[in-house]
């Protein structure tokens, strides 16, 4: 656990109580600050209570004393309306900052690696991180994924941080600075909550603006939002910068064109690896965030080979092509983590015959763009609130089914792709969709359909 002592005897407002602001709110207690927290949930309320927290409610308390916010990045500040308690510290003239900018303050020698982008932030951290750990240095991954920042373990300058940053979480940092800086790509998402795509796009380049002297700036090039950041980060000089692409060769970046990774940062196109030969990081998607982890791992002193060896032995990330089990022919694919149309695209281009398992509460636009994709979908098994709206886009498309739920839907799949018998064919759980109508989290319904799998005849594990 991180301590902050450099709070000690201030008084510190938290403000969310849930996995990263209850975390929080124990560390600062712990390093002996005054710590007043609250949520507007009263559910979190009484938990924070339980937990030994004093909860006060911040839009009535006296702040006067008030050194330090820290904000949960779930809760809404700004956009789509301002938050009173919000409102009110910045009245103050008090910094509104998130965990993250604690650990890094606490921590301020180790190395820090910062990956954000619309998709692929999870599998390029735990992919980075893995490489780093393997080659033996102390390595600790979090942030918007998995562990609070403040649960992670203290590092010194023979340690990494590397962390999975949203764009909620980069509008809340104020002195962290990162050695590798890495954005992914851009696609319009989350859009109320910064105001449309301009601020949402404006989150995520501000990531390069919190650099250590000699970072480097790693770019995706793939969409035309990143081609733009990349472009002023060189015309700015002030960070090395790396382009990278999983679609077409880039002049002193990596490329992993048709599967071979590429490093042309020395002007010299050096062969890395063979990413199609790496069952755990299928598809063109996962071939730029190999490109990252790569880019990165680089960025901070890992030496070639050890990444090449990294690479090789990452086991995938639970919930994102997610190979759970294999019945006769078929493989069933747990992708919960696919919360979008976008990323459910980069799974459906990895095969050609689907039983597509999708739904829960759509986000805006639906399925609408995974048009051309269609043609890969055997038949389609719908649950959750969404289910007439994707009912609706499917319709004179693809064959579909209502299930209501995912232990239905399963069993559905299961029967279809089982009495189809097509060779290589896959039952995918890609939702499309926020978890909520039916589990606690994309965790909790990945979670589920895994069990219900493992429980066929004949399941063969493979995670």
């Amino acid at each position: 656990m991180a301590l902050v002592p450099f709070l000690q005897g201030k008084t510190v407002a938290v403000m969310g109580l849930g996995k990263s602001g209850t975390s929080a709110a124990r560390v600062l207690a712990e390093s002996g600050a005054r710590v007043l927290a609250w949520d507007d949930n009263p559910a979190a309320q009484a938990t924070g209570r339980d937990n030994g927290l004093t909860v006060t409610d911040l839009a009535t308390a006296d702040l006067s004393d008030l050194t330090l916010m820290v904000w949960s990045p779930g809760i809404p500040h700004t956009h789509p309306r301002v938050h009173p308690v919000a409102e009110k510290v910045r009245r103050l003239g008090v910094k509104m900052v998130c965990d993250i900018d604690l650990l890094a303050r606490a921590n301020p020698e180790a190395q820090v690696i910062g990956i954000t982008g619309t998709n692929g932030k999870s599998t390029t951290t735990t992919l980075t991180a893995h490489i780093i750990n393997e080659s033996g240095r102390p390595t600790a991954a979090g942030g918007n994924l998995g562990t609070p920042a403040l649960d992670l373990p203290a590092l010194d300058r023979t340690g990494t941080y590397v962390l999975e940053l949203s764009s909620y979480q980069l509008e809340l940092l104020d002195r962290t600075a990162f050695d590798a800086a890495v954005l992914l790509n851009i696609t319009p998402d989350h859009l109320a909550r910064h105001g449309g795509l301009e601020g949402y796009v404006a989150a995520k380049a501000s990531l390069f603006e919190r650099m250590r002297k000699d970072a480097t700036a790693i770019v995706g090039v793939d969409d035309s939002h990143g081609q733009d950041i990349c472009a002023r980060l060189r015309q700015t000089g002030h960070v090395k910068v790396v382009p990278i692409s999983a679609v077409r060769p880039v002049a002193g970046g990596i490329f992993a064109v048709d599967g071979a990774l590429v490093d042309d940062t020395d002007g010299q196109a050096r062969q890395i690896a063979a990413l199609r030969t790496l069952p755990h990081l299928p598809g063109r998607h996962n071939w730029q965030n190999a490109c990252a982890a790569y880019g990165a791992a680089r960025a901070v002193g890992i030496d070639i080979e050890a990444i090449g060896e990294g690479l090789a032995s990452y086991p995938g990330l639970a919930h994102r092509q997610e190979l759970i089990a294999r019945i006769g022919g078929i493989a069933y694919v747990n992708d919960s983590k696919a919360t979008n149309a976008d990323a459910v695209e980069k799974a459906l281009v990895c095969y050609d015959d689907i039983y597509w398992i999708l739904g829960g509460q759509a986000k805006e636009g639906g399925i609408v763009s995974l048009d051309p994709l269609f043609g890969r979908i055997r038949k389609a098994f719908l649950i959750g609130d969404a289910t007439e709206e994707f009912a609706r886009t499917l319709d004179g498309k693809v064959a579909f089914e209502r299930c209501v739920t995912l232990a239905t839907a399963l069993a559905r799949a299961h029967a279809a792709a089982q009495a189809d018998a097509i060779a290589d064919a896959v039952v995918l759980l890609s939702p499309a969709c926020a978890s909520w109508d039916q589990f606690t989290s994309f965790e909790h319904r990945g979670d589920v359909f895994r069990q219900l799998v493992t429980a066929l005849p004949g399941a063969r594990r493979c995670a």
